[in-house]
């Protein structure tokens, strides 16, 4: 690996706004506003609208379509006309 041509990677607190939570990782992101974590350190915090705590598809709120239903829906509103069967 080819040195001086990565960007220092660096402790950076992530703030979910949505669920009011945020967690300490390390990431190349930098950021003026400080926090002070825990363990009694300051760390640079990036607000964020969702993480895996807010987002529908972590969280299990998130909608399946119904498939079947659509294609009953199609059917009854444009029936079968124009359609051959090959």
């Amino acid at each position: 690996m080819k040195s001086s041509i990565h960007p220092a990677s660096r402790p950076v607190v992530f703030r979910d706004l949505a669920a009011g939570t945020a967690f300490l990782t390390r990431s190349t992101a930098d950021s003026e506003r400080r926090v002070e974590w825990e363990d009694g350190n300051t760390y640079p915090v990036i607000d964020v609208e969702t993480s895996s705590v807010s987002h529908p598809f972590y969280t299990g709120t998130h909608r399946v379509l119904d498939t079947a239903g659509r294609i009953e829906q199609f059917r009854r509103r444009y029936g079968t006309a124009g359609v051959t069967g090959n």
